[in-house]
């Protein structure tokens, strides 16, 4: 096969090679850095997984089982590595299938660019096999979506989309090609992309909004932090715990900002939220100042607005304009990097302790320690608990794994008890709540972090939605950790079925297959564990393992997640039991 080297054509102005659009998405994707994609092949993309065999030295692609998978995969290597995630399939259908791992993505802000096949230019519009307007569909939930009808326009779209993706706010772009363009013929370069009139993803920063800031943390007798994923997209975990060690606040994490500093760091109250820690919720409502750096005030974490810390300024540090006064107003808004904007304000905050205020803190860990936590971890009950397998999990790894939960009961569980001492290591699904999300994601960030252990933590009716990639896992012998943890409901909904609607468990219980004998289809070592006293065992074997292995623990069927703030409470009211 003639090499790109060997087509290069010089010209007066740029150097071209004229290839096809296929060729071209591979190039484009190769200098963008791209060694990874995740997809399913089609008839609408049939000639890009031409070009993918040609290049495959180059450029691994991962066939996965479902075009969902191949999206939550590329989510799972993106919050792992930071990098984008890819992810390519067919026109129709496999467009579609792709959508909701591009809005799980949207509202995380993961950074990822999806690319699509789609019918011949002359065919749109017709109806024809397999034509889907995936630009109309995927416009609400992407930052960008371009559909490309010329060959010529590859470079360009597929250069923006990058930018678009990782820059300022990060999140998915969709590229839709027409096969048309696929075939094509043209005079290929590539620049890559810089700047976008229009689009500003960084905001100008304004100093005096940097001192205003200093001037109420300084002042505050109670001040807060509360902390999301901003940090961790923003990589200003060092500068976070910078401005915390000097000023001496207490800082709790959202459910995405989990992992941006260390779980056993002494200043790290916890976690806010509806199944958050009993103190930050408590006491969000009785600081000062609330400091919030990278988050959004998500309805999970304020709970009613109405009563949501209307007695403290609020202090906003956050690269999107959006957010700013969208759920909550703020006394005094940050805007920029906020990398940048941590690191104007350390010189201004002077050395603090705040004794009196952390002893509060600790006060009601302590209520919430003898009533939940200790339930949770070192139950007396015969039946296991949730919580005493993942505290059987940190133990063996030691808090240094990627947890990488799927949504329910035990994502809770995972999010309030597994420790982390690295960054990058919570990888969940949090503003869509995409049961099936944690299989596939897994995989995607073993490969994008082989170096780590990666340890997925599903329940039962989550791990059926995408249980077909066990077959990715299969191929490719990815080394992922599966634990199942089945209490044989669609557990958070039974909760609310029992707490609101007086224990009519409708539609709720599920009568389950033999998981074990499934993983094994799949030649995937596995075990199940219904008794205490073979958890030990169960979990050294689970790590040590080599290569991929299934975990089945049956833990308590009724069991419930507190402490909890009814929807539509006020975090005042956080339950504990």
């Amino acid at each position: 096969m003639e090499t790109l080297k060997e087509k290069l054509v010089e010209t007066e102005t740029r150097t071209t090679v004229k290839i096809s659009g296929a060729e071209a998405v591979i190039h484009c994707l190769l200098e963008e850095g791209v060694d990874l994609i995740y997809g399913y092949p089609g008839g609408a993309i049939m000639p890009v997984y031409d070009e993918l065999y040609k290049f495959r030295d180059k450029l691994h692609h991962v066939l996965t089982r479902h075009e969902q998978g191949a999206a939550h995969a590329a989510q799972g290597y993106a919050r792992a590595t930071g990098k984008v995630g890819v992810a390519i399939a067919t026109s129709g259908p496999g467009a579609t299938n792709l959508v909701t791992g591009i809005a799980d993505a949207q509202i995380d802000s993961t950074p990822m660019v999806c690319i699509t096949g789609q019918v011949a230019r002359h065919l749109l519009g017709t109806d024809a096999f397999q034509e889907t307007d995936i630009i109309g569909i995927s416009t609400p939930v992407t930052k960008w979506s371009y559909q490309v009808t010329r060959a010529a326009d590859i470079p360009k779209a597929l250069a923006k989309a990058f930018y678009i993706a990782r820059s300022g706010r990060p999140g998915p772009v969709l590229i839709d090609i027409t096969k048309n363009a696929q075939f094509e013929e043209f005079d290929f370069s590539y620049k890559k992309c810089t700047a976008i009139r229009s689009y500003k993803p960084k905001p100008e920063i304004n100093p005096a909004k940097i001192e205003e800031a200093a001037a109420l943390i300084n002042s505050a007798k109670k001040p807060f932090v509360i902390f999301g994923q901003g940090i961790i997209l923003g990589k200003a975990e060092e500068e976070l715990r910078a401005f915390i060690e000097k000023s001496g606040i207490p800082s709790a994490a959202t459910v995405l900002g989990l992992s941006a500093l260390p779980t056993e760091h002494p200043l790290h109250v916890g976690m806010v939220g509806m199944h958050g820690n009993y103190a930050p919720n408590i006491l969000t409502n009785e600081c000062d100042v609330l400091i919030a750096l990278g988050m959004r005030f998500d309805d999970r974490v304020t709970g009613d607005l109405n009563t949501y810390a209307k007695q403290a300024k609020v202090v906003h540090f956050e690269i999107d304009p959006a957010e700013v006064d969208k759920n909550v107003k703020t006394h005094v808004a940050v805007l920029g990097d906020i990398k940048d904007t941590l690191a104007g304000l350390l010189p201004l905050i002077r050395e603090n302790k705040h004794e009196d205020w952390h002893k509060e803190f600790k006060d009601r860990h302590a209520i919430e320690f003898e009533k939940v936590i200790k339930n949770d971890l070192f139950p007396e009950k015969e039946k296991l608990t949730m919580g005493e397998v993942m505290e059987k999990i940190n133990k063996r790894t030691g808090g240094d794994a990627i947890v990488v939960s799927d949504v329910g009961q035990h994502q809770m569980i995972a999010c309030r008890y597994a420790r982390f001492n690295k960054t990058k290591s919570n990888i969940t699904s949090g503003g869509l709540g995409t049961m099936g999300f944690a299989l596939p994601a897994a995989i995607g960030a073993k490969m994008g972090a082989p170096e780590r252990e990666v340890v997925a933590v599903i329940g039962d009716g989550g791990y059926q939605m995408t249980i077909q990639e066990l077959g990715t896992i299969f191929q490719t012998r990815v080394p992922v950790k599966i634990v199942v943890l089945n209490n044989d409901f669609l557990g958070m909904v039974r909760q609310w079925q029992q707490l609101f609607f007086d224990k009519r468990y409708a539609s709720t219980e599920l009568i389950n297959p033999d998981f074990v004998t499934i993983a094994k289809g799949y030649h995937i070592p596995a075990r199940r564990v219904t008794r205490r006293e073979e958890l030990d065992e169960a979990i050294n074997e689970l790590i040590a393992s080599e290569e991929a292995h299934f975990l089945e623990v049956c833990v308590e069927k009724e069991d419930n997640v507190f402490p909890m703030i009814p929807t539509g409470a006020s975090v005042a009211d956080c339950r504990l039991e």
